[in-house]
């Protein structure tokens, strides 16, 4: 079996939780409430988290592992692996909860998916308003993941603690703007069972997190003095490299033919300075010479 494979079943199995514990209790739950939905969430990322930790790092959100990649703890190949096993989790959870609602009484199961779905405008916020706020959490959530996961950040095995309470405050906050999404595979699992018109949204869901993961992950690596650099492909790197070389090779080839006859202007003071300041060599050979005459 390749080496892959358990990272990606574990990533697939973790968002597949995830979405039955989050959305899962929203729809099947029965009045539980915005903070019953906002604990649900938390909960269900804290029990992934340390059931798939050790295996994958337990991202379940492609805005996480594009920070994750962006910071550059993994490649970007493996980055894609991972985004694309979430979304598969994500597709299996939620079909796991229409087949509950299968075989139960509980009415259009296309309608309880809509209203668990992540929208925008009237019964929620207007677009700026869910932007706003899909940037903004999703940044807080890629923060605190990436600082608590950080080497000696906090003691071993309690990272998760952090993390799922992290994404239980973001529900508190932002269900009642857009039902929460900060995590693109999650907003994908509840449209694809969804009424037609709840896709419509979807292409916020898929774009906003990703921006705000991208501001967290440069804030987390300004706050520890990291340099903050998006990772580029190694063609993209070495053409802005060369780029910069073209820049200052006029310069460079002037200079050249001036250093290699003899040091620079500045070399020379600073040997002349360095010399005036003690007793030279010839100084002190002179009354040896002198002695010999006589």
């Amino acid at each position: 079996m390749s080496q892959r494979n358990p990272v990606l079943l574990a990533e697939a199995v973790g968002t597949a939780i995830l979405i039955i514990g989050g959305p899962g209790t929203a729809i099947l739950g029965g009045g539980i409430g915005t903070l019953g939905v906002a604990l649900a969430f938390g909960l269900s990322l804290l029990i992934a988290v340390y059931l798939v930790g050790h295996v994958s790092g337990c991202h379940i959100n492609p805005a996480v592992t594009f920070a994750m990649w962006v910071t550059k703890r993994m490649k970007g190949v493996d980055a894609l692996w991972y985004a694309g096993a979430q979304v598969v989790g994500a597709a299996v959870g939620g079909g796991v909860i229409w087949a509950v609602l299968r075989f139960g009484e509980t009415g259009n199961r296309a309608e309880l998916f809509t209203a668990a779905s992540n929208q925008y405008d009237a019964p929620f916020y207007r677009l700026a308003g869910v932007i706003v706020a899909e940037v903004a959490l999703t940044a807080l959530l890629v923060l605190v993941v990436l600082g608590v996961t950080k080497s000696a950040a906090v003691p071993a095995g309690f990272a998760a603690i952090p993390i799922g309470f992290t994404l239980a405050l973001v529900h508190m906050i932002s269900i009642p703007v857009d039902n929460t999404s900060v995590n693109p595979a999650r907003s994908i699992a509840t449209a694809i069972f969804a009424k037609s018109g709840a896709s419509d949204d979807l292409w916020v869901f898929l774009v906003f997190p990703m921006v705000g993961a991208l501001i967290g992950a440069l804030a987390h690596q300004v706050m520890h003095g990291e340099k903050a650099t998006l990772p580029l492909p190694s063609g993209g790197a070495a053409f802005l490299s060369g780029f910069g070389k073209a820049l200052g090779s006029r310069p460079s080839t002037a200079k050249r033919p001036a250093a290699r006859k003899g040091p620079s202007p500045m070399a020379s003071f600073r040997s002349g300075f360095g010399k005036s300041s003690t007793p030279s060599a010839p100084a002190k050979k002179a009354p040896a010479k002198k002695a010999r005459k006589r």
